[in-house]
């Protein structure tokens, strides 16, 4: 067992780590892709501790949030490199990085919290070093989509991770509509500030009986579980200013037999938010066009609901 990648015992029986080790040996050159902590920094891995102390140099999507784990863990710098990959400067950095793996070094990078290439530029990166033949490798670790799925309750066996859905609600409706109907949990992220018009337009979409789960700061002091039927959840957020925090929102499967009762609420909710301020001929209309549903079917819906 290498002394570098594990705990060892000193002579008082105490555990030392990585960071009492003395000159540890560099990687075999490489990009090493690294997992970091997604609110707890007791999180880490023993093995990411071991790659960051030895890599030749370090990449990381925030530079200060790499600095700081480092601190907390006493990780050395030393004059290695350190720069900062992100969305925003990964098409001009990566020939650096590049250049650095093509002269046998070992790169490390870090993404900003959880795993690199889930909703993370490290994407790209990994496209290119795999084309130029450089050996990837991956140092596990937290990731926010499995740790929401732990603890919210929802089935496991099957789960679709769908990242962000679109900003705007017409294009965020037609994402949900094409998603709705998979038997799967679905998992999503989402703004702090969209949260609320993102569960309304669940509700929308999907009908307000859906399972579903706010995941909010997970691992962190604040840590938020909120669970329950769409609606409950939409109306709840609808009241309460934004939250703060990282956001996942997750969507239990459809049940068996389900997919009627669904097209159902989506159209009786419509019809109900649009005879708010339209006659029923003219609601009908126009829910009929939203929805693509045939104009008399929609009308016959109207006079029951008014």
């Amino acid at each position: 067992m290498s002394q570098t990648a594990e705990s060892k015992r000193s002579a008082n029986g105490l555990s030392t780590t990585v960071a009492d080790m003395p000159d540890p040996p560099p990687l075999v050159a490489g990009l090493y892709m690294v997992a970091t902590p997604i609110g707890n920094a007791a999180d880490i891995t023993l093995r990411a501790l071991d790659i960051l102390a030895r890599a030749d140099v370090l990449a990381a999507e925030d530079t200060r949030q790499l600095r700081k784990l480092m601190e907390i863990h006493q990780v050395k710098l030393g004059d290695r490199p350190l720069v900062s990959y992100n969305d925003r400067n990964g098409a001009a950095r990566r020939p650096q990085i590049m250049s650095w793996l093509a002269e046998g070094k070992s790169v490390a990078y870090a993404c900003d919290a959880g795993t690199p290439m889930v909703a993370d530029p490290g994407y790209r990166l990994v496209v290119d070093a795999k084309s130029a033949g450089v050996e990837v490798h991956a140092a596990p670790g937290a990731s926010a989509i499995l740790t929401a799925l732990t603890l919210s309750g929802l089935p496991t066996d099957r789960f679709l991770f769908a990242g962000f859905l679109p900003t705007k609600s017409g294009q965020r409706q037609k994402t949900l509509k094409e998603l709705g109907d998979l038997r799967a949990t679905l998992v999503f992220y989402e703004s702090p500030r969209r949260v609320a018009a993102t569960l309304a337009d669940m509700q929308t979409e999907l009908g307000p009986n859906r399972s579903a789960v706010v995941a909010r700061e997970l691992t962190k002091k604040y840590q938020e579980i909120a669970q329950g039927p769409l609606g409950e959840l939409a109306k709840r957020y609808a009241g309460e200013p934004a939250p703060k925090g990282e956001i996942a929102i997750l969507l239990g499967p459809p049940k068996v037999g389900a997919a009627e009762d669904t097209a159902r609420e989506r159209l009786d909710h419509a019809l109900t938010e649009a005879l708010q301020d339209l006659s029923v001929k003219e609601a009908a209309r126009k829910v009929a066009d939203d929805l693509g549903l045939p104009k008399r079917e929609v009308y016959a819906r109207a006079l029951d609901l008014k």
